[in-house]
Parts: C-alpha cells; structure tokens; sequence
C-alpha cells in the first residue's frame, strides 16, 4: 500500500517536473525576442537559479573536495553548455524541434558506447537508434534540403553532445559510499555554471530596462520579470528538485516514459502559446524520435559474459534533456526504486547521473 502511494506521488512529481521543464524554452523566448541575448538568458537563470541553492550546496559542501571533477564537470556541460547551446537554438528555430533534437542524446550515447568503448548493445538498444535518427530526419524535413536554420540545427545538436559529455563523465565515477548525493550536484553545478556564464556572456552590458518592460508571449503582453520569475523558479529549481525526488520514487523505466513528456509538453505549449506549429510529418518524425530515445534509455542487457550496454540513459529536455547509464545492471527494477535520482540539467530540463547507483535512475535536464 505506501509502496503503491509512493509510486502515486512519484508519478505525480515527475509529470510536474516534465511540465516545468517543458515550459522554460516558452517562456524563454519572448524574452529573446524582446532583445536580450540568449547568453544573457542563460546566465539569469542559471545564476537566479545558484542563488536559490545555496542553502542546499552549503549543506553538500562536503562534495567540493570529494568529486570535485564531477561538480565542474556537470557546472560545464550539463548546465553552462546544455542551456547556452538550447537557449541559442530556440533563438533560431522552434522551441519543440530544438527540444526534439536533443532527445537524439541516448542514441549518441549507444553510438560512443560501440564504435568508442567497443562494447555491444543489444538488439533493441540498436532499433531505437535507428528510430531516434530516422525521425530527426523527418523533424528537420532533410527532403526540403533541412526545413530549418542549419546554425540553430547544430546548436541543437550541441546540447545533446554536452549531455552526452556528461554522461560519459558521469559515468567514470564511483557508486556505494561514493555516490553523490544529486541535490549537491544540481546545486554546484549551478553555481560552477553561474561562474563560467558570467565570464562568457559578461552581463554587465546586458540592456537591465528590459526586465523591466514586456515581452510578447503569443500575441499577449507579459511583464518581462514574470517570465523571468518562471524560468528561475518553476523551470529550473521546481522541475530539479521535483524530478530528483521523483525518480527516487519510480523505476528507471517509468522515470523515462514519463520524461519523454517533457518534449511532448514543450512543443503543445510552444503550439498554443508562440503558435509555432508544426507539419504532419514533422509530428510523425518526433513521435518517432521520442520512441527511439525511449527504447534506447530502457532496454534492457541480455545475459552475457561480458558487459553489454543496454543503452540506459534517458534524456530531458534543455529542456531539459541528460542522460544517466543503467550500465550493464541487471538487478529487477524495484531494487532501484529507493536510489538517489539522477541530474540533469534540461529544460532542456540535460544532464547525467551523479555517478555510480545515482547514474542508474532517470536523469532531468535543464533545457
């Protein structure tokens, strides 16, 4: 029975994690298009976001001289280069093909774990490769000679290979006693990435009146700050600890059916809210990549002598998309349901898990 309402809230947690994940690319656009740079975006949320942490690295603090490598290196990929390369994409092309792109960061995984590690997947861990690329392709309509910014494509393509960056360094460290705590991450992780936005986007010549001014959500007029306000709050340190304290509660598997909403989410409200609609075939294309990064994050290893990867990542979106490795663990499901939750850094809501056990359960990500 509490197992059973445990699971409940879980689920609960994490669709609301998915709709605040799904929403920073929404409202992070009307303020782009008001004038400020996506840099300059970038760095008022992730710095807005740090501030709120604070507390929370203070109280992991013990992770600066345990992982050390890990908090940098979540702070450069997962949340500086996820959000400036997904922030810079939806500058260009649409919230959802952006967001859509990024779900290609499981396949991208499986292709560096067989063609770089060497290792084997399984059959089904190759089918949703095939499906994740196939579907890309009708998502950017390649037919029509790439239906999209080229530039905003490969910024797109960015995030997800930062999320790849750091899975794979997610992926060297240690598990038991070494896991990190993925609160502690999130939260230095945010504040590594403030430092290094602030020397790349140099705020100080930021226009500062235009937080002060409206922005154009769809046709209607929204105060500046408020979108601001939602992008800080809601889509970044509601959908983190939400999505952490979900996938505590869930299996890895139901974690990740419920983190492909987050790219479903984004691109209905980027529908409605932008009206930024998307063709028949570009809906089939990313149905087909969300299916793809689906079967890629959770199939399963097949008994073998040696370690087969079963391509156990899921990814959330810079939205918030990450990724997290299930390796080559073949425990049954319920053992993992009380595991620390993964990071992301998405929201492209991106991220990897924070080593070891952590790396098992689902990730969110901050796009």
């Amino acid at each position: 029975m509490l197992a059973s309402q445990g699971r409940s809230a879980g689920l609960g947690l994490a669709l609301a994690s998915a709709f605040a994940f799904g929403g920073s690319g929404v409202a992070a656009k009307p303020l782009i298009e008001a004038g400020l740079d996506p840099l300059h975006v970038v760095w008022l949320r992730v710095t807005g976001a740090a501030l709120v942490m604070l507390p929370v690295a203070w109280r992991h603090r013990a992770l600066v001289t345990r992982r050390p490598a890990l908090l940098v290196g979540f702070g450069l990929l997962a949340v500086a280069g996820v959000q400036a390369c997904y922030f810079a994409a939806i500058s260009r092309i649409p919230v959802g093909v952006a967001l859509l792109i990024e779900y290609l960061a499981p396949a991208l995984v499986l292709l560096w774990v067989r063609f770089v590690q060497r290792r084997p997947v399984t059959r089904a861990a190759a089918v949703g490769v095939v499906l994740a690329v196939g579907g890309l392709a009708c998502v950017v309509e390649v037919w029509a000679g790439l239906g999209f910014d080229a530039v905003g494509v490969a910024l797109a393509l960015g995030a997800a290979c930062c999320q790849v960056g750091y899975f794979i360094l997610s992926d060297q460290g240690g598990d038991g006693e070494e896991a990190a705590d993925p609160l502690g991450v999130i939260a230095y992780g945010l504040i590594v990435g403030a430092v290094v936005l602030t020397a790349v986007a140099r705020p100080w010549g930021m226009d500062w009146s235009l937080l002060g001014a409206d922005a154009d959500l769809g046709g209607t007029r929204v105060a500046a700050w408020l979108l601001l306000g939602w992008i800080v709050l809601v889509a970044t340190v509601l959908a983190y600890v939400t999505g952490v304290i979900s996938v505590r509660k869930l299996s890895p598997s139901v974690a990740g059916v419920v983190a492909c909403l987050e790219a479903v989410i984004a691109t209905v409200l980027a529908w409605v809210l932008l009206r930024e609609h998307l063709s028949a075939p570009q809906i089939l294309g990313g149905a087909v990549v969300l299916a793809g990064a689906f079967i890629a994050q959770s199939s399963t290893p097949k008994a073998a002598t040696g370690p087969v990867a079963g391509g156990g990542t899921a990814v959330a979106g810079a939205g918030g998309a990450g990724t997290g490795s299930r390796g080559t663990d073949s425990r049954d499901t319920d053992s993992r349901d009380t595991d620390s939750g993964g990071t992301g850094s998405g929201g492209t809501g991106s991220g990897g898990a924070a080593g070891g056990d952590t790396a098992r359960a689902a990730d969110r990500t901050t796009t």
